[in-house]
């Protein structure tokens, strides 16, 4: 059965992380409305493409322009049946926003599936929502998950972490596994014949 689901995006979001889930949960029948505030449908968000090629950081790259489909001003958490917010230099401003916290929080306290990749949990620490649960995150966001009362999950890049209706991951290398955790706590079954 088809999800709806809500993507939480903004201005220098991370490419692959914006790009690669959108396309992953509509491939296999779920639909999905990505916002940002401020803007509405057919309005773009610049996004950026984060690697790793030798600094001691990750190198940041222009990205794709990437169009929403839905207006932030009309969500109701009521509608969706799960949250994704992508990583990159959005989270950093987006949790900013008194509106983004409390659709985050009133998907936690209804139990919806939440993913959150990299720097996605900047924006579940500013929401409050990590007290007590373990949360996976690129490994610069790990001070503040433990800030918010979090266990930091320290896994592999290529890994996930589910702890009940919270799915995340450290960065896009993840994907198949941070999807895969997710669609499972969605309840989607993909079967091949």
């Amino acid at each position: 059965m088809s999800k709806k689901l809500l993507m939480l995006v903004g201005d220098y979001a991370e490419d692959y992380e914006t790009m690669v889930p959108f396309q992953t949960l509509l491939t296999v029948g779920h639909v999905v409305h990505a916002v940002c505030p401020d803007k509405k449908a057919g309005d773009t968000v610049a996004t950026a493409i984060h690697d790793f090629d030798g600094a001691q950081t990750y190198s940041e790259k222009p990205g794709h322009r990437f169009t929403l489909n839905h207006d932030f001003d009309q969500v109701n958490v009521n509608d969706y049946d799960g949250l994704v917010i992508p990583g990159g230099r959005a989270p950093e401003y987006l949790r900013l926003n008194d509106r983004i916290l409390e659709i985050v929080r009133q998907f936690d306290e209804a139990g919806k599936p939440i993913a959150a990749v990299c720097h996605g949990a900047q924006i579940l620490a500013a929401a409050g929502i990590l007290k007590g649960r373990s949360c996976s995150a690129y490994p610069a966001c790990a001070p503040e998950v433990r800030l918010a009362g979090g266990t930091y999950a320290d896994i592999a890049i290529d890994q996930a972490h589910t702890d009940g209706h919270l799915v995340t991951a450290p960065a896009w290398p993840a994907h198949p596994a941070w999807m895969a955790q997710f669609l499972a706590v969605l309840g989607t079954r993909i079967e091949h014949a």
